[in-house]
């Protein structure tokens, strides 16, 4: 039997990276899953295709968690359309716009917050008010709130509030046998990734990780299967930092 059999799942950003790995990997441990996307319609459309052509449920759900309203509204209508709620993975998250704290935009770190920090709080918010007892939630965060990189406040600082989130929720859920972890990816290789970086930095971070390599997002969707299922029963309030061993 699947470990997530009859299970229901909300991912944010489901649709490209890191996201996408989870949803398929829930979907084939056999949970139904609901995910929000965006902007690429197309993207979406293919993890669905991809996850029902391996005999899953999936939704995915257009909404821009950095809009007010959004990040309730997904959890609402996942809630409504699952019946009920199990597991809650925090994953979307805003472009990385690189510059020195002197030159950053005040709209860019709104944005990078309102998707990185306060959706993850909402969602949270939500999930305690609101998932089943014994629930798992699971919240996406970054090598870089221990290896900080100049250029990179906004993200480093929405990362670092998620971690402490984590840790108060899962003091305050776990009275009902919710647990409630962070995940800390080292360098992946995401579109985000590449995107925020030229390939030098990425050939010169693979050789410094002790695995060798960068990691994939597969490699982080394993991790968060096994703190959703059924194994992870016993860790809450940690942080798996799934990075190669380059800390």
């Amino acid at each position: 039997m699947a470990a997530l059999a009859g299970k229901t799942a909300v991912v944010t950003g489901g649709s490209r990276g890191i996201g996408r790995a989870i949803v398929l990997r829930l979907v084939r441990d056999g949970a139904s899953v609901v995910f929000n996307y965006a902007r690429s319609k197309e993207a979406a459309d293919e993890v669905v295709r991809e996850a029902e052509a391996a005999g899953g449920t999936v939704t995915a759900l257009q909404l821009d968690l950095a809009e007010p309203g959004a990040a309730e509204a997904l959890m609402e209508a996942a809630d409504q359309q699952l019946g009920g709620l199990d597991i809650l993975v925090n994953n979307a998250a805003a472009p990385i716009e690189v510059a020195p704290i002197a030159e950053t935009d005040e709209a860019d770190f709104d944005r990078t917050m309102a998707v990185n920090a306060k959706s993850v709080f909402l969602t949270v918010r939500y999930a305690a008010r609101h998932l089943r007892d014994g629930g798992r939630i699971v919240n996406i965060s970054s090598l870089n709130t221990v290896r900080p990189a100049p250029g990179n406040a906004p993200y480093a600082a929405s990362k670092g509030a998620v971690e402490q989130l984590t840790l108060v929720a899962s003091r305050e859920l776990g009275a009902r046998g919710i647990t409630v972890n962070t995940v800390s990816p080292g360098a992946t290789d995401t579109d985000l990734l590449r995107g925020a970086n030229p390939p030098e930095a990425l050939t010169r971070v693979a050789g410094l990780t002790p695995l060798g390599r960068l990691g994939t997002p597969e490699d982080v969707a394993d991790v968060v299967a096994f703190l959703a299922g059924p194994d992870g029963r016993w860790l809450t309030g940690q942080n798996l930092r799934a990075t190669g061993g380059i800390l």
